[in-house]
């Protein structure tokens, strides 16, 4: 497969959406993750998508912290997710967020998240809630069972992304990465029907893939990929092409 090069030049030439006159116009962000011991994950995952242009944020966290993170980040609205006695995230909480769901024009999952049975049941009701249109973003724990219930993300085929780290990518490929990072994004991507970021590589599962040469170890630090994640989905909800 040929890859191409990411350049200053060629991302001038995929120019960003024009940002709505209004905040529904510039787009509607939910993040959703945030358990008892990790709210902030999704905080700097909700507040790097206002920082890139969406218009209307909500973040669904644990129910035990949800007042604070209010507090915390007052330009958005927050709901409540049921957990359990441990402060994980339940089984069951997306039915309590599914008219969030619905209205949102990109759903991020997976900041903040730290428990695989309450993790697994969220990833597995998405197609169930959202809207027919809704881009969808795995990142962080909700990477860790993707690939448990890929048969229920299938209705997401072509508005997936997912974001993963090396040891999430061998979760979702069910085998070691290899030394070709592009093609280990490249067998995600056609077993998801997700664009793919994985390091420097970035497929799509209609054969596209391009390399990037920015960025450095540096950014491999915490909260790095919950600010990276949120970005991506901000950018979604203004329309942005998933790639």
């Amino acid at each position: 497969m040929s890859t191409e090069p990411v350049t200053p030049n060629f991302l001038r030439d995929w120019p960003l959406p024009e940002p709505g006159a209004g905040k529904y116009g510039r787009g509607q962000v939910l993040v959703i993750g945030g358990a008892a011991r990790t709210p902030g994950a999704a905080l700097l995952s909700a507040l790097a998508a206002l920082r890139v242009g969406a218009g209307r944020l909500t973040l669904a966290v644990g129910r035990s912290v949800a007042n604070e993170v209010a507090v915390a980040v007052p330009e958005s609205g927050v709901e409540p997710l049921d957990e359990d006695e441990d402060g994980h995230i339940a089984v069951g909480a997306i039915e309590g967020i599914a008219d969030s769901a619905s209205s949102a024009d990109a759903v991020l999952v997976g900041p903040g998240l730290d428990e695989p049975d309450g993790s697994r049941d969220l990833v597995a009701g998405l197609a169930d809630v959202v809207g027919p249109r809704t881009t969808v973003v795995l990142d962080a724990f909700a990477l860790g069972v993707a690939a448990d219930v890929r048969d229920r993300l299938e209705p997401l085929r072509g508005r997936l992304v997912m974001t993963p780290n090396s040891g999430e990518a061998e979760r979702l490929l069910g085998r070691e990465c290899s030394d070709d990072g592009v093609a280990d994004a490249v067998a995600i991507a056609n077993r998801f029907g997700a664009v793919v970021a994985l390091g420097d590589a970035i497929a799509t599962p209609h054969g596209r893939a391009w390399l990037k040469g920015t960025g450095s170890g540096g950014l491999g630090t915490s909260g790095s990929g919950d600010v990276l994640s949120g970005a991506v989905t901000g950018l979604l909800a203004r329309g942005a092409d998933p790639a």
